[in-house]
């Protein structure tokens, strides 16, 4: 079965290769690995301390963060090397401060995973969640080196969960320690023999409390809210933003709305700006101009949303009438905010405890969303209610970062 992996593995190099002369995406992810070794030959010296992080995508990342932020104040002296597999990721977070190096992770046949480990030498490996490459976690204990998963989740439809996954199983002998979300995945990983594993809990409450110390303030968005309730609909899809066009256009003149799309392509973009009839404003459009006079801002660019949550009365996070599901419910959690999203959630730990807690409102039509909005616009003590709920989940969850660094050594 490896070597059917390794084989799978480099017809998918192939097949990428081809694909990427016609999708810009997958052309982000082989050109942006054609120079990784080249970079770490440059960067990392032979007496070079490092440690590895690797993050399949933003989510992880974020995820990960407190701990990377922890281990460089433990070991100021080493190199951070944070790697992504998925363009998404990288492309946002490759000019982040915490690394001293931020690379895709070259595919995981033997030949890389060999060369990596090598130019890397890291003295201490994480993984964020999920993502078990096999030819690198062989390599990893093959040299010894310390390996962690962090904020792991197991489900029983994992390759390590069926009767053909022996060598994903034999894969897990590399880490030294798991760091597990749930008690359920607790005892996943112990019906398959390993006992050295723990719930630590979710470092993404970690993440988001942090947000709480940092300042949130943004003077267009001040400008724009101008002391009325604001709705803030973060990653959105057009599945979401049919049935919030239809409340939107029939809302209260003093509700405003801010969209953050999921995706900000510019046909995109239009399409959703001309289902709605209110005045609205796009982001790159507010140089100059009085946005309190506007009743819906669409922002067409990246890196804002956590901050405008900050904002908002409620918030819709969206993805929740399509595959995979919800986007992030616990930046708008934090700051308090009542929480509305589509039935596509039960992939999503923290949304199914939430809405279990009675934070999050699920709806599946127009006339239900209708009845949720409406409801926390206008019933003072319900909407109080919901808030506290949200902000005490966040607080009641945070402390994974604490627990892992108590036993990473």
């Amino acid at each position: 079965m490896l070597f059917l992996y390794n084989l799978l593995i480099h017809i998918a190099g192939f097949f990428l290769r081809i694909i990427a002369l016609f999708s810009p995406k997958i052309k982000l992810f082989v050109e942006g690995r054609k120079n990784v070794f080249s970079i770490l030959k440059e960067k990392i010296k032979a007496d070079d301390k490092t440690i590895w992080f690797h993050s399949a995508s933003l989510g992880e990342y974020e995820q990960g963060l407190p701990v990377i932020e922890k281990i460089k104040e433990k070991y100021p002296s080493h190199k951070i090397i944070v790697t992504f597999f998925s363009p998404s990721g990288y492309e946002v977070r490759k000019n982040n401060t915490v690394a001293d190096l931020t690379l895709y992770l070259p595919l995981d046949t033997k030949a890389n995973a060999k060369k990596f480990i090598k130019l890397v030498h890291p003295e201490l490996a994480f993984f964020i969640k999920y993502e078990f490459w096999l030819n690198y976690l062989k390599e990893l204990e093959t040299n010894k080196i310390p390996t962690y998963l962090i904020s792991g989740i197991f489900r029983d439809n994992q390759m390590f969960f069926k009767w053909y996954g022996g060598f994903y199983r034999k894969a897990l002998k590399a880490f030294t320690y798991f760091f597990v979300q749930n008690e359920k995945s607790k005892q996943k990983i112990k019906s398959l023999g390993f006992n050295n594993v723990i719930v630590s809990g979710d470092t993404r409450f970690d993440r988001v409390n942090a947000i709480l110390q940092r300042d949130n303030s943004l003077d267009f968005i001040e400008n724009f809210k101008n002391n009325e309730p604001v709705i803030v609909i973060g990653s959105s899809w057009p599945k979401d933003e049919v049935i919030l066009a239809d409340y939107i256009n029939q809302a209260s003149e003093n509700v405003k709305f801010i969209i953050a799309p999921h995706n900000i392509k510019a046909d995109q973009i239009e399409n959703l700006k001309s289902q709605i009839t209110k005045s609205t404003i796009l982001y790159s459009e507010k140089e100059n101009i009085d946005l309190s006079k506007y009743n819906v801002l669409i922002v067409d660019t990246v890196g804002l949303l956590t901050k405008i949550y900050s904002y908002g009365t409620i918030a819709y996070v969206g993805g929740g009438f399509g595959n995979p599901g919800i986007h992030n419910i616990l930046e708008p959690a934090t700051f308090g905010i009542p929480i509305v999203i589509g039935p596509n959630y039960s992939n999503f730990a923290e949304a199914v405890s939430l809405v279990q807690l009675k934070g999050c409102n699920v709806i599946s039509n127009a006339e239900e969303l209708k009845n949720a909005f409406d409801k926390l616009l206008l019933d003072r003590s319900f909407f109080e209610e919901k808030s506290k709920i949200c902000s005490s989940f966040i607080q009641n969850n945070k402390g994974a970062t604490e627990t892992i660094m108590k036993i990473v050594s």
